[in-house]
C-alpha cells in the first residue's frame, strides 16, 4: 500500500512541474524571442520482489516480479525552433532567420540571445534595449573608416562621426559608341575659360595687357608695367594634327601691349591651320577646316609684375563627324562638386576613338593640353568589343583646383575590360554612351541605418553614400537545447551545449539577419493549452491513488475494532 501512497505523490509533483512549465509558456507567449519547455518524464526505479528464472526441459521459465515506486521529471527540454517574424518598422529591431544567436556583452561575460529588440545609446553604442548590454561584432567591417575601434568588439553607430569627403579618382564609361553614324562635321573651337576684364568690363583688343584686372604688379600706375619693364607670355600645345607647338613660342609683353597684338601672334607666328579672335572679353581659336582635330593650346606668364592667364581652354566644339558627349558631377579633395564635361570623338583611324575634357566648372587652377586627352580606343572591327588603349596613353585625366596650388588631381578613365562588352563598346547605330558613375563625394553625416542580409549594419549618409559600419557577431552551438537560460532572454554556454562558435550571418550554417522584424515567443496556446488539460488530468488521477490507499487504509484499520 506504501507503493501507491508514494507512487501517487510522486505523480502529483511531476505533474505539478509539468504545470509550471506551462504556466511559464504561456506567460511568456509575447516575449520576443522566448523559447517554450516541455517536460519529460520517466519511471522511478522499480523494486524486484522476484527474479527472472530460466526455462528448464520440463517446466518454462518466469518473468522477473517488479513492483514500481513512481515517476520523476527526467527533463524540461527547451524547444529551440525558430518563432515566427514580424516587421516592426524599426531599423534596429533584427531577427534572425534559420541559426543563430545575437552575441552581447554585459561588461563580464557574453550572452546569446534571440531577441533584436536593440537601439543606440547615449554613448553612440548598439545595445540591447532591455538591459543596455552591447551587442557584438565581428570581422573588421568599419575600422579603415574610423566607425569602429580596433580591438573593441562592441559595435558603435557614428552618429557623431562625419564622414569625410572623398575626390573623385575613377570615373567609368559605360555604351556603344556609334560605328556609322555621322553627325555635323564640325570645325573645333576653343574659348579661353578665364574671361579678361577692365573694371569689371570685357576687355578689347584695344586694351594694353597690363591694364587688364588679371594683371597686377607693375611699378608703373595702378600697378602697370613702368619704363622698361616686361613680361613674357609663353604659349605651348598641339596643332590640328597633334603636331607639338611648344618650342620657342614666346610673346614679350610691355606697357603698350594690347590684347589684340597677342592675337595677332598668335595668328601669325603660332598657329598654321587655326584662326586666333577676341570676342566678348574671351581668346577663341577656331580650326580652319572641319572634321577630326587635336588642337590645343595654353598660356603662361613670366617677368615683372603678374598676369592671370586660362586655366584652360574650354573645347566650346569638338571636331569630329561623329561626337559623343559624357557629363558628369566630380568631387574635389574638400568635396567640391565640379560638373565634368567629355567628349568621345571618332578619329580619322577606323574603329578608333579619343575622349577629351572639354569642360569643367569650378575654380581650375591648371589643365594642361597633354593631360586631357586620351587617343586611341581601338574597337574590334568584327564584334564590336573594346580593344584598349595604345601602351604610351594613360587612361586619365589630370587638373588642378585653386583650392589646393601644390597637388594634382588624377581621374582615371575606366572604359571596360579589353575583349568584353562591359564597357564602352562600337556597333551600328545610334551612340549611347555616358559617365555612368564615379566614386567621389562631398561630407556627410550619419542619417539612417539598416541591416543586410549577411548582418552587415549599413550606414546611409546626408551626402547619398552608404557604408558598411560592422558585421553583427552571431552564435552557432552544436547542441542549442543545451544552453542554460539566463533570464531577460539571454542564454549562456552550458556544459553540454558545445562552446560557441562566432561567425557572421549566412556562413558555416547561420542564418540570414532581417532588419526591421522581431522574432516572436515560439510557445503555441493550443498546445499548451492541451498540456493544461494533460497535467490536471494526471494530477487528479494520482491525487485519486492517494485517495483509494488512504481508504484501503481506513478499511485496514476498521478491522481491529
Amino acid at each position: 500500500m506504501s507503493y501507491a501512497l508514494s507512487s501517487g505523490v510522486t505523480g502529483m509533483q511531476a505533474h505539478q512541474q509539468m504545470l509550471d512549465v506551462a504556466g511559464n509558456n504561456l506567460a511568456n507567449v509575447n516575449t520576443t524571442g522566448f523559447k517554450a519547455s516541455r517536460t519529460n518524464f520517466s519511471e522511478l526505479l522499480s523494486q524486484t520482489l522476484s527474479q527472472a528464472s530460466q526455462p528448464t526441459d520440463s517446466v518454462g521459465g518466469t518473468n522477473p516480479l517488479q513492483m514500481g515506486s513512481g515517476v520523476g521529471v527526467a527533463s524540461i527540454t527547451a524547444d529551440m525552433t525558430q518563432g515566427s517574424i514580424v516587421d516592426t518598422g524599426n531599423a534596429l529591431d533584427m531577427a534572425i532567420d534559420g541559426e543563430g544567436y545575437f552575441v552581447v556583452s554585459s561588461g563580464e561575460q557574453l550572452l546569446y540571445t534571440r531577441a533584436g529588440a536593440f537601439s543606440v545609446d547615449a554613448g553612440g553604442f548598439l545595445v540591447d534595449s532591455s538591459t543596455g548590454y552591447r551587442v557584438q561584432r565581428i570581422g573588421v567591417t568599419g575600422e579603415v573608416d574610423g566607425f569602429q575601434v580596433a580591438g573593441d568588439s562592441s559595435i558603435q553607430v557614428p552618429y557623431d562621426v562625419a564622414l569625410p569627403a572623398k575626390a573623385t579618382s575613377e570615373i567609368s564609361l559605360t555604351g556603344n559608341l556609334s560605328s556609322d553614324a555621322t553627325g555635323i562635321d564640325t570645325a573645333q573651337v576653343l574659348s579661353s575659360s578665364l574671361t579678361y576684364t577692365v573694371a569689371n568690363d570685357e576687355a578689347l583688343t584695344t586694351t594694353e595687357i597690363d591694364q587688364l584686372d588679371q594683371f597686377s604688379g607693375g611699378s608703373g600706375p595702378d600697378g602697370q608695367l613702368g619704363a622698361g619693364q616686361t613680361g613674357t607670355i609663353t604659349i605651348s600645345g598641339f596643332s590640328r594634327d597633334g603636331t607639338d607647338l611648344s618650342t620657342g613660342l614666346t610673346f614679350a609683353v610691355t606697357g603698350a601691349t594690347t590684347v589684340g597684338d597677342l592675337v595677332d601672334h598668335l595668328n601669325n607666328n603660332v598657329l598654321t591651320d587655326a584662326t586666333a579672335s577676341f570676342a566678348n572679353g574671351k581668346i577663341v581659336i577656331t580650326d580652319n577646316e572641319t572634321g577630326y582635330s587635336k588642337s590645343d593650346i595654353t598660356l603662361s606668364y613670366s617677368g615683372v609684375g603678374s598676369l592671370e592667364t586660362p586655366p584652360y581652354f574650354e573645347l566650346t566644339a569638338v571636331g569630329g563627324d561623329e561626337v559623343q558627349s559624357a557629363n558628369i558631377a566630380v568631387y574635389d579633395t574638400q568635396g567640391g562638386k565640379h560638373v565634368l564635361s567629355a567628349a568621345l570623338v571618332r578619329t580619322d583611324t577606323t574603329n578608333t576613338w579619343d575622349v577629351v575634357l572639354t569642360s569643367i566648372t569650378g575654380d581650375v587652377l591648371e589643365i594642361t593640353p597633354e593631360n586631357r586627352r586620351v587617343s586611341g580606343l581601338s574597337f574590334d572591327p568584327q564584334s564590336g568589343a573594346f580593344l584598349g588603349i595604345p601602351d604610351d596613353q594613360m587612361a586619365e585625366f589630370v587638373l588642378a583646383f585653386g583650392h589646393d596650388t601644390e597637388h594634382t588631381q588624377t581621374i582615371a578613365l575606366n572604359f571596360g575590360t579589353a575583349g568584353t562588352f562591359n564597357g564602352l563598346t562600337q556597333f551600328a547605330g545610334n551612340s549611347t554612351a555616358v559617365a555612368r558613375e564615379q566614386d567621389g563625394y562631398e561630407a556627410g553625416s550619419l542619417s539612417a541605418v539598416s541591416v543586410s542580409s549577411d548582418g552587415v549594419l549599413v550606414g546611409s549618409f546626408t551626402n547619398g553614400v552608404k557604408k558598411d559600419l560592422a558585421t553583427l557577431a552571431l552564435a552557432l552551438f552544436r547542441n542549442a537545447s543545451g544552453l542554460e537560460s539566463a533570464g531577460s532572454g539571454y542564454f549562456t554556454a552550458s556544459a553540454n551545449s558545445g562552446t560557441a562558435v562566432i561567425t557572421q550571418a549566412m556562413s558555416i550554417g547561420a542564418g540570414s539577419v532581417q532588419g526591421s522584424a522581431l522574432e516572436k515567443s515560439n510557445a503555441d496556446i493550443a498546445s499548451e493549452f492541451v498540456t493544461l488539460i494533460e497535467a490536471q488530468n494526471g494530477f487528479q488521477a494520482n491525487a485519486r491513488t492517494i485517495s483509494v490507499a488512504n481508504d484501503i487504509l481506513r478499511e485496514l484499520t476498521n478491522l481491529i475494532r
